[in-house]
């Protein structure tokens, strides 16, 4: 069994994990042994490869290879690019796609998957308001004809007349018919609630054609249903003591993993509205082990701690009153709830009209009911039926047609260190470097973007570099980012090197001319990752190149 835990790190969670991660971090196993994360993760991915092939082959009745297939991999639209890297090399290692063939494996961002598939929803396809009149989701015994209500939950959708009913695009099937037409300057926003993070997108419909814009840069963090679990384990600590909990996680995983198990369950069932307690089974070696450790009896615990709402049952189980399991999720309810409402009010995202709430952890009674409480009259709540394969089908949607978000905005602003002339009026005295003659201006940052910049899908930034010396076989040029929109130097406080620009020169054709060599890079930042190309100006032809968010 593995612990995520990074060997040079502490206090460790997957997000920050997953968010500085690089090729040499290693996870220690519950043996202790150190085993490289690139290998876990491949060995994971090459396995879902292996079962999608196998079921794809059985129901289609021909065998599939990997090369009939194109894969998108989703991730949280807040990861890093270093993290969006890593997911695409150990994909490279399990055999999906290659570097050689790289369009064969697509990066979809999870809020934007569930958005392309929540646009398309209709009212019979939505978990119904309990606040309002319930909405006719039933077919009747004799119909033999679909659902009642049919109307699309965006009234903003239009039908095209030539389409049947029968015919139009759902949830649960792929779309045969010409897709149905969206009227522009609809604006929603996505929350995607997951077990580790929650991402939070914003999007506009562009045009009659479905495209959509992004609105306000990708924003979340680590709020997920893993935050209920960890309220959940600071209970069973300030009930049975920190140093007892810790001792039974080392000693008996298996317990601890069968007590997490029988949480997770009644966590799931957590419903606002009933005011039935919430049994959670302790296992018995948690019980035995106890009693062992301390020398008294887990109902004792139980009864010292002196919470009315916290109770032992005769039958082994911990009961746990509806206010206490509804305190488990305030602190993770409150900051998503912050950080919509932030969102909400930034001059960017105004004008919303509904509000698709999706994900696993939005399966979610409590979540759902607080989420439509908080902001039910601000903007119309929309929750799917089969809320956690919301981005499942999106995902498929978007590898039939990845330019679907064909604006995105700019998560960090990014540049390059550069040589200035020194300009007494606005560089500070302590940059200065004078050379044969000549006085520069060291460190000055070349942006390329800025945060939450609006970048299309297809715009370049153009760059030009020029090798320092006549026949270097490559130029390695460092980027840096920022989450500030004024940068002025790679040193400014909030300024880190996050990656390096990699040009191979060695072309054996390349004839040393009169003129420096030059390189024209187009580097393209409106799709999920960022990516690189380069032309070798003198002699016309392509320059290896790639962006290493990757490397220390």
């Amino acid at each position: 069994m593995l612990k995520l835990e990074v060997v040079e790190g502490s206090n460790f969670i997957p997000f920050t994990f997953l968010q500085e991660i690089n090729k040499e971090t290693c996870l220690r196993s519950s043996n202790g042994s150190l085993i490289p994360a690139l290998n876990i993760f491949t060995f994971a991915l090459e396995f879902f490869k292996t079962h999608a092939l196998q079921e794809l082959s059985d129901l289609s009745g021909t065998r599939m290879l990997n090369e009939d297939i194109r894969w998108v991999i989703t991730v949280p639209a807040i990861w890093r690019a270093q993290a969006k890297q890593f997911m695409r090399q150990a994909a490279y290692k399990a055999g999906i796609a290659s570097e050689d063939c790289p369009t064969q494996l697509l990066i979809a961002l999870e809020p934007e998957a569930a958005s392309v598939c929540c646009r398309k929803l209709r009212m019979h396809q939505m978990v119904p308001d309990p606040r309002s009149s319930p909405l006719p989701l039933m077919v009747p015994r004799r119909a033999t004809s679909q659902p009642k209500n049919l109307d699309h939950a965006l009234p903003d959708i239009k039908e095209d007349p030539n389409t049947k009913a029968s015919e139009s695009v759902s949830l649960s099937g792929f779309p045969q018919t010409k897709e149905s037409d969206l009227t522009k300057g609809t604006r929603y926003m996505v929350v995607d609630c997951g077990g580790g993070t929650v991402d939070i997108t914003v999007h506009e419909i562009q045009d009659n054609r479905g495209r959509l814009r992004e609105l306000y840069k990708a924003t979340g963090g680590p709020y997920g249903s893993v935050g209920v679990d960890i309220e959940f384990e600071n209970l069973l600590c300030g009930i049975f003591g920190t140093d007892f909990i810790q001792h039974f996680q080392q000693k008996r995983p298996a317990g601890w993993d069968d007590l997490m198990i029988a949480f997770e369950s009644r966590k799931r069932s957590a419903c606002p509205d009933k005011p039935n307690s919430l049994n959670v089974s302790l296992p018995f070696s948690f019980i035995d082990l106890y009693k062992k450790s301390k020398g008294g009896q887990v109902e004792s615990a139980v009864r010292k701690y002196g919470d009315p709402n916290i109770r032992w049952s005769s039958q082994g189980m911990l009961r746990l009153a509806p206010e206490a399991m509804r305190r488990l999720f305030l602190p993770t309810l409150n900051r998503i709830k912050q950080t919509i409402g932030d969102i909400m009010n930034n001059p960017d995202a105004r004008g919303l009209s509904y509000l698709f709430l999706v994900g696993g952890f939005a399966e979610s009674r409590i979540l759902q009911s607080e989420i439509r409480k908080e902001f039910g009259h601000i903007v119309r709540v929309i929750i799917p039926q089969g809320v956690s394969l919301a981005i499942l089908e999106g995902a498929v949607l978007f590898g039939w047609d990845p330019s679907v978000v064909n604006i995105r905005r700019s998560r960090l602003t990014y540049g390059i260190g550069v040589l200035n002339r020194f300009d007494p009026t606005k560089h500070p005295e302590e940059k200065k470097l004078s050379k044969n003659g000549v006085d520069w201006c060291t460190d000055v940052f070349e942006c390329f973007v800025k945060i939450n910049q609006e970048v299309s899908l297809g715009d370049t930034v153009l760059r030009s570099y020029t090798p320092a010396r006549p026949g270097q076989r490559s130029t390695i040029i460092n980027i840096f980012c920022s989450e500030r929109p004024d940068v002025r130097f790679v040193t400014d406080d909030g300024v880190r090197r996050c990656g390096t620009l990699c040009l191979d020169l060695t072309d054996s054709q390349y004839q040393p001319m009169p003129n420096r060599r030059e390189i024209q890079t187009r580097m393209f930042f409106g799709d999920t990752e960022i990516k690189v190309t380069a032309l070798d100006v003198a002699t016309g032809k392509f320059v290896r190149a790639g962006i290493d968010f990757l490397s220390k």
